[in-house]
């Protein structure tokens, strides 16, 4: 492909230097981040490492103290309108009225956007059976589910057709059925084009659903890239092979030397990738020692391991961050 008819994708939001403070406790400190239109991107970190805050940053409810962002080609702190008519937010918590019906819910949100009555109607209806809530319509909110709930909050934001949408935490609370019917959504506005901008306390999340992921630490992005990219980075794989005799067990130890054993489950766990050329070298070198293994197995870091790794906290932990960020 020539320069010439080469595809440029615009950037949905980029971020230079972005800071912020509450008080002493730096919460922010110079986030520089380049998300391209249609990207599903995952800002992960402990409990208190900034994500809400970066949010609520590029979504104009608070003012960064340093550096600049750009959402939809505009300005958040110069142009803070049309931020907002370009972009939805879904935020931890529902934010639908319980008081009234999910039809209900929508039409507000129709107003909200100024939309002509009809075209309100339309948009509404079009989403009730895109979220698999028609029969809900006419339903009071207090009596539905969580999952139906944040369904319904997720489109309440659609209703103004934004381009960007910002996920804080969109799952928390729902069971494994919900989740993966909200992931599914998720996927397919984002095949539709929209940018999905996600942020996620469910590591598994973050690896089914973007393209890719920055950790942000202590305020500070400690790493970006596509999943694999990021568990790649990590010690740890190895290929395993199991056997069916401690003859065999002890004849594969001696050939391959540099391994871990597991005596008690006939096992070796040979330090690699298990990349295809790994695999390919494993199993030559079995097939010319004449030594049969009875299973073999790849193990690769996750993104918990990931996580762990680069942040020096399992995924439950929670940072002794600000009190305003933790609240939010």
């Amino acid at each position: 492909m020539t320069a010439s008819t080469a595809t440029v994708v615009a950037e949905a939001i980029t971020t230079s230097g972005l800071s912020k403070s509450f008080g002493d406790k730096v919460v922010l400190d110079g986030i520089d981040l380049r998300i391209p239109e249609g990207m599903i991107f995952a800002l992960l970190g402990p409990n208190g490492a900034g994500k809400t805050t970066t949010v609520q940053i590029l979504s104009t409810l608070i003012s960064a103290n340093a550096g600049t962002a750009y959402v939809a080609g505009h300005d958040v702190t110069r142009e803070p309108g049309a931020v907002r008519a370009a972009i939805g937010v879904t935020g931890q918590f529902s934010a639908v009225d319980n008081l009234l019906t999910a039809e209900e819910n929508l039409s507000l949100m129709a107003d909200l956007n100024h939309l002509p009555r009809a075209e309100g109607r339309r948009r509404a209806a079009d989403l009730l059976r895109r979220f698999e809530l028609t029969d809900a319509a006419a339903k009071p909110v207090v009596t539905l589910s969580g999952g139906m709930r944040r369904k319904l909050d997720l489109a309440m934001t659609l209703m103004g057709d934004p381009r960007i949408i910002f996920l804080d935490e969109p799952t928390t609370g729902l069971d494994p059925r919900s989740r993966r019917t909200m992931w599914q959504i998720i996927r397919a506005l984002a095949a539709d084009g929209v940018t999905i901008f996600l942020t996620t306390q469910y590591l598994d999340e973050a690896d089914h659903l973007a393209d890719r992921i920055a950790v942000l630490d202590h305020g500070k992005l400690v790493a970006e890239g596509t999943p694999e990219e990021l568990k790649r980075r990590i010690p740890g794989g190895h290929i395993r092979l199991q056997f069916a005799d401690v003859g065999s067990l002890e004849s594969a130890a001696a050939l391959f030397g540099s391994v871990t054993r597991d005596d008690e489950a006939l096992a070796l766990n040979i330090p690699g990738d298990g990349d295809i050329p790994a695999l390919r070298a494993v199993l030559g070198a079995l097939d010319r020692a004449s030594i049969e293994a009875e299973a073999l197995t790849v193990h690769t870091p996750d993104l918990d391991d990931v996580f762990l790794t680069l942040t020096g906290r399992p995924r439950s932990g929670d940072d002794a961050g600000s009190s305003k960020e933790n609240a939010r």
